[in-house]
């Protein structure tokens, strides 16, 4: 994508209803205006909040939104360019239960306040194979603190990839921290007991990957 087009988009965002972006200063300095009144102020609304944790195009986000009215659910990614197209989608088509967080993933305990999401999904993160990308990890040891910060008492987390080190790596570690593991399924296309929301929503990179015969496995579980 052009530097011209970015900026474009950038632009436009400003302009997008259903999109916040931060200051660092809101950020530092904890003065973050929805933090703990995203129902209220943000979406209008009471029902339950699901957060998309690198969301890229928004096209998991939407689906999710279309497929689960009753729920309200925000795409976060820090590449504002890219959710620009769900952004825009979901304003084009009338979708008023999602909206777009451009914010770094690592600050979402202090965007969010405690017990205030319902579920989380991380969908085809970087697994960051390289030992020393560990820390980088959506679900390391830290980032599942996280998500325990801001998730109610019961809330799940959803990891759908086509990284089988992703996958493995992270049953290892909910094996070995005492998680509830809820499902954990090595390729939920060939598993009658899938969860719609699993392979009833496909993205333009998934159906790559499905192209080249890679398996796409899911785990659900609970932060304990």
């Amino acid at each position: 994508m052009g530097s011209k087009n970015k900026l474009r988009r950038f632009k436009e965002n400003e302009t997008f209803t259903n999109v916040i972006q931060p200051s660092r200063e809101e950020i530092v300095e904890e003065s973050f205006p929805l933090k703990g009144k995203w129902r209220k102020d943000f979406f209008k609304n009471e029902q339950p909040i699901v957060l998309e944790l690198g969301c890229g195009k928004g096209e998991y986000c939407l689906g999710l939104a279309e497929m689960f009215p009753e729920k309200n659910f925000l795409g976060i990614d820090i590449k504002g360019a890219r959710f620009w197209r769900g952004a825009k989608t979901a304003l084009e088509d009338g979708i008023k239960n999602v909206g777009f967080l451009r914010t770094q993933i690592e600050l979402i305990d202090r965007l969010f306040e405690k017990n205030e999401i319902d579920e989380i999904w991380i969908t085809f993160p970087d697994p960051q194979i390289k030992y020393k990308r560990t820390k980088h990890r959506l679900t390391n040891t830290e980032f599942l603190q996280k998500y325990k910060f801001i998730l109610k008492e019961d809330g799940i987390v959803n990891l759908k990839t086509d990284s089988e080190f992703m996958h493995g790596y992270t049953l290892g570690l909910l094996h070995g921290e005492g998680h509830e593991i809820l499902h954990a399924n090595h390729d939920v296309y060939k598993n009658e007991f899938s969860p719609k929301e699993v392979v009833g929503i496909q993205t333009f990179y998934e159906n790559q990957y499905l192209e080249q015969n890679k398996r796409i496995t899911y785990i659900k579980f609970k932060v304990k």
